[in-house]
């Protein structure tokens, strides 16, 4: 049943329809799952990857679904919302159906964005686990980091305070002659933390530690979670977390985890995250919660553990790309379905008329503030102004061979005349659209978006990567800038250049992913700029490695991996209700 989504909030949404959610028990009779595939955690559960895939290794795949949007306002424009809903929808018509969604980190949640479990009638459950740490995969990344920084720091200490036999003797290992200058890792905590950003570790006496600068970032920008998104196995894991560059030493080499002795320990720590959490939408179809990468600087998606579980357990299995079709939507197609050997069947795209009027030159759009009017009556100069940046999008995901369609997620303010015209220029451009009053009304108001994914996937497309492997760094640089962001070109700083150049001529370096930074506000690198921009070149100041991950990431403009917290935060209003036990004020 669809709840009263105006009148109820998003928290007696959930509340209500927990009420029915299936037990563990019930959820492994229906998904068909062995005794010993699922592993009950309270309310929640666990699905154990590796029983499972050996078990259905030889199972035909079923349909996969990916959901990618326009560039969004700083509100953001629904993709969790669209992805509950389609599978809402898609379960309104009779299929088999579930997805797989990204972990919320504690940092927005607490912050301005708030969880990102969709909303209204379109949202997952139960919702007070899925914002406040879930089963632990993030708290075990966290240590499992940690740890690396107090492996490396310890060493440091150790190296300065004894001489090579003392050292031999004491840790059993040779002096890496750590430079302190080059210290690649920082620290990491699940909130928005900008004091944290530069500090002084070491301060006090020899026994203190190293005296050097360090930084923190938030949780999720980890490369151990861009590794946990693309793994394969528990194998896979070891190996990539024993790889991972922590400091070079003082000749230049690389100092890997696995030189500090610490990979082990870290993967121990991790073990348990391999396996994803079962959660379900409102209307009780199931969802997998796993890895929630950085999309700025990772891939930014859920993971690809999840996505083989889908596609082997149901018929219709809906995965979610990280912000708009230049970031998630490239990382998806370019990276996350090159480690994987998966091809789509169709890519959704999330489109709102207020962000078109957005890039149609409407008010700016703050997170945290109230929505201009403009936004909420009928303007069809200024969104007609702002349709290219969705025909823009249509036809980057055209270029991957991939069948798209637009889901308009319809807001009670977008009128008849407004949707007809996204409508008219979605189907000139080439894709399908759908309207979907998901949010108001769950999967009845999906159906219209169900029936036109379905009919999508039952299409031929001719999926293809925009480029092969043995392209050079900066050629697939300018590809993606010119193709995927409609740059003329690419400006690379003089050190940028001289590290590509480096990166291009170490074979060490050939299989790695080339994994874009830049905001998501804009399809460029200046988050102020909207709509599709003409003229312009993408600057690429920076290439960042990720040695375990095996990502190389070429940096447009500057990211922090720690955002800061907001002057009007979350936090405020989250409270527990003594009586209950209940949380207050997530959503």
């Amino acid at each position: 049943m669809a709840y009263n989504a105006v009148k109820m909030a998003d928290w007696q949404i959930s509340e209500a329809a927990e009420k029915n959610m299936p037990t563990p028990e019930e959820w492994r009779e229906r998904m068909g799952l062995q005794k010993d595939e699922l592993i009950p955690y309270g309310r929640l559960a666990r699905l154990d990857f590796m029983k499972i895939m050996k078990r259905l290794e030889k199972k035909k795949d079923g349909k996969y679904i990916e959901v990618t949007a326009i560039t969004p306002t700083p509100l953001g424009e629904g993709k969790s919302t669209t992805s509950c809903g389609l599978m809402e929808g898609l379960g309104k018509i009779g299929l088999n159906v579930g997805g797989a969604l990204r972990q919320p980190s504690g940092g927005p949640s607490m912050n301005i964005k708030g969880t990102a479990a969709g909303g209204g009638n379109s949202l997952l459950i139960p919702m007070t686990e899925f914002s406040l740490g879930l089963t632990g995969d993030i708290n075990d990344i966290m240590n499992a980091h940690n740890l690396a920084m107090v492996a490396l720091t310890a060493r440091m200490q150790h190296e300065r305070n004894y001489n090579d036999e003392q050292l031999r003797r004491l840790t059993k290992m040779k002096r890496l002659n750590i430079d302190p200058t080059r210290v690649e890792m920082g620290w990491i905590i699940d909130y928005c933390a900008q004091s944290l950003r530069n500090i002084i570790i070491g301060l006090g006496g020899r026994m203190d530690g190293f005296t050097m600068q360090s930084k923190f970032g938030i949780a999720v920008s980890s490369e151990l979670m861009a590794i946990l998104s693309i793994i394969t196995d528990l194998a896979d894991l070891r190996k990539r977390l024993g790889e991972i560059t922590v400091a070079f030493d003082k000749s230049g080499k690389p100092v890997l985890t696995k030189d500090l002795q610490v990979d082990g320990a870290m993967t121990a720590w991790m073990r348990n995250t391999i396996n994803p959490t079962l959660m379900c939408t409102a209307e009780y179809q199931p969802c997998m919660v796993h890895a929630g990468p950085f999309a700025n600087i990772a891939v930014g998606q859920s993971s690809i553990i999840a996505d083989r579980i889908g596609l082997k357990t149901f018929d219709y299995h809906v995965t979610e790309s990280g912000f708009g079709a230049d970031i998630g939507f490239e990382k998806f197609w370019n990276v996350k379905c090159r480690y994987s050997g998966l091809k789509p069947h169709v890519s959704v795209l999330t489109t709102t008329i207020r962000a078109l009027k957005m890039h149609g030159g409407g008010p700016k759009v703050v997170a945290g503030l109230a929505l201009d009017p403009a936004y909420q009556k009928e303007n069809l100069k200024l969104l007609e102004n702002g349709i290219p940046n969705m025909v823009h999008h249509i036809n980057t995901i055209r270029k991957a061979g991939i069948n798209p369609v637009v889901c308009i997620n319809c807001f009670h303010t977008d009128t008849k005349s407004e949707i007809a015209m996204v409508r008219k220029y979605a189907e000139k451009a080439g894709a399908r659209c759908a309207v979907s009053t998901h949010w108001a009304d769950g999967g009845d108001g999906a159906v219209e978006l169900a029936e036109a994914v379905k009919e999508a996937c039952n299409e031929k497309n001719n999926f293809k990567f925009l480029y092969p492997l043995t392209t050079k760094l900066r050629d697939r640089v300018e590809k993606i800038a010119k193709i995927v962001y409609g740059a003329n070109g690419v400006s690379w700083t003089p050190e940028a250049e001289a590290k590509a150049k480096m990166l291009e001529n170490a074979p060490q370096y050939d299989d790695y992913a080339t994994m874009m930074v830049k905001t998501h506000l804009s399809l460029t690198h200046d988050p102020a700029v909207k709509g599709v921009p003409k003229n312009w070149a993408l600057p690429i100041r920076d290439v960042l490695i990720y040695s375990g991950a095996k990502f190389l990431c070429p940096c447009a403009g500057t990211i922090s991996l720690m955002p800061g917290t907001s002057s009007d935060p979350a936090f405020r209003r989250v409270d527990v209700n003594t009586k209950t036990g209940k949380v207050k004020g997530l959503f």
